[in-house]
């Protein structure tokens, strides 16, 4: 089991469902691919509600394809992480995810 060390987990009102373990935006919705994301959602959360937002620290993320541990990630059009590429930097994997789906951990902030 992975497990996670939040520093700083803050909210956000959602403007659609956001799945626990992708990455959110500052306006309550996915990250588009590329975007900077305001963190991570710590659970699933309906839209209209208050989701819980993992800011800083070491974060559980959901992969959008295989990545290396140590590698940069950034986001892809679902909120998943996936290696950077041209986007901007989300943070830097701690495990290696071999496909699509699998629940990483990340560390944001350093």
């Amino acid at each position: 089991m992975k497990t996670q060390q939040p520093v700083l987990t803050t909210s956000v009102v959602a403007v659609v469902d956001l799945p626990r373990y992708r990455f959110a935006n500052f306006a309550g919705a996915l990250c588009a691919a590329g975007t900077k994301a305001f963190g991570v959602v710590e659970a699933d959360t309906e839209a209209d509600s208050v989701a819980p937002i993992n800011v800083l620290g070491i974060c559980l993320v959901t992969s959008g394809a295989a990545v290396a541990a140590g590698d940069p990630v950034e986001s892809d059009a679902e909120g998943r992480a996936v290696t950077l590429a041209s986007g901007l930097d989300n943070g830097i994997a701690l495990d290696a995810a071999t496909a699509a789906g699998d629940v990483i951990r990340i560390v944001r902030g350093i």
